[in-house]
């Protein structure tokens, strides 16, 4: 099965502006999340997609440095941003990571992946997202490309367009959709916060990168960080106060399927 792997990254982040070029234990943390992404074993290509506005020349540029495909798209309609970057490729599959989750952990795609690949065709949408049980910033979803052209087609609404993936889930009639739990029995969604928007989380990742990330390492799991959170709770506290914000809170009028136990407003 032919995956690519998606990862829409721009500069002109409005609450954190260049939160993806911010240092990371000696580099970027875009750098930092696709390494984690690259190491994961089962076999995709992998494609950074940005905007063509000149002030994503930077991550243009940290992508051939890097050897890895760039893309360059519609600034606000990631919906076509996503699915032209993946066209060229003729996929069979193509998954979708945000590049605001440097912590994201190499396993929890591979599960997500595997899920899907081993389901043999029987589902066109799997993410561990529907519900989400794995701390906030480990979102994986993987989509069939004929899907991925549907939506891209007949998707209409702004939030829809803008973020990319709603149109599958918000239609499961439409849809055949997955989702993978974490077997932990635990739920660290709302409780969790592994992404960045806000300088509070920057704090946080970095002192988790500097406890952590060292030579032979850098690679390191959820399994150390929730190590780390309980022998250092100080550390949990730095942003915690945004645990369980997200983009959800701005369209509940909107959204058919996700309810206010989903999201919550900004402290």
């Amino acid at each position: 099965m032919k995956i690519v792997v998606v990862v829409q990254a721009r500069t002109g982040s409005s609450r954190l502006p260049n939160k993806i070029m911010m240092d990371l234990a000696g580099k970027p943390l875009l750098q930092r999340q696709l390494e984690r992404i690259q190491s994961v074993k089962t076999e995709i290509k992998l494609v950074v997609a940005t905007t063509t506005d000149s002030s994503d020349d930077p991550v243009r540029k940290l992508c051939q440095e890097l050897g890895i495909d760039c893309f360059s798209g519609h600034p606000t309609d990631l919906l076509d941003r996503h699915y032209q970057a993946a066209r060229p490729y003729q996929p069979d599959a193509v998954v979708k990571i945000p590049s605001d989750c440097p912590l994201i952990d190499p396993h929890i795609i591979d599960k997500v992946l595997r899920f899907f690949i081993y389901s043999n065709g029987e589902y066109d949408f799997v993410s561990n997202l529907h519900p989400a049980t794995w701390p906030d910033g480990n979102d994986v979803e993987v989509m069939t490309f004929p899907a991925l052209e549907t939506a891209w087609k007949e998707a209409k609404k702004d939030f829809e367009r803008e973020h990319t993936t709603p149109f599958f889930w918000e239609n499961p009639d439409k849809f055949r959709i997955g989702n993978v739990i974490w077997t932990s029995g635990q739920d660290l969604s709302m409780s969790h916060r592994f992404t960045i928007d806000y300088p509070e989380d920057y704090d946080f990742i970095k002192a988790i990168y500097d406890e952590l990330c060292w030579p032979g390492s850098e690679i390191f799991g959820l399994d150390k960080i929730l190590a780390l959170l309980e022998e250092k709770p100080d550390l949990y506290l730095m942003n915690s106060k945004y645990a369980g914000v997200n983009w959800y809170r701005h369209h509940l009028d909107e959204l058919k399927t996700i309810s206010a136990e989903k999201t919550r407003f900004k402290a």
